[in-house]
């Protein structure tokens, strides 16, 4: 069940799953099912991705930064990293694949 349209032939070509996967600008792209033009994820879905990056960074600084102050913080130390961690992949992926439009990519890769 393809919803999302190709952005170089106009077809419908990516699942959610497939768009997910496309990753960033700078990434190599998944091939459309109709064309074969490989497309990635839009400048806001690398924007978002930099800021994502950006909190979650902070986030574990402060953490741990304020953890040795707090024993409630201390105890929850390396679930909370272990999540931060996990965070980074997921949730971008899932950001990407529902809200950001396709482009072509455009990366040049030597064959």
């Amino acid at each position: 069940m393809s919803i999302y349209t190709c952005p170089h032939c106009g077809k419908k070509g990516f699942t959610p799953m497939t768009k997910a996967l496309a990753g960033k600008m700078n990434s190599k792209g998944k091939p459309c099912r109709n064309c074969g033009t490989r497309c990635v994820n839009g400048k806001g879905a690398t924007i978002f991705n930099a800021i994502y990056s950006v909190i979650v960074i902070v986030f574990m600084v402060w953490y741990f930064l304020n953890s040795q102050k707090y024993d409630f913080l201390a105890i929850r130390e390396i679930p909370v990293f272990l999540l931060l961690i996990l965070s980074e992949f997921v949730v971008p992926a899932v950001v990407n694949a529902f809200f950001f439009k396709m482009e072509e990519s455009i990366r040049l890769d030597v064959s």
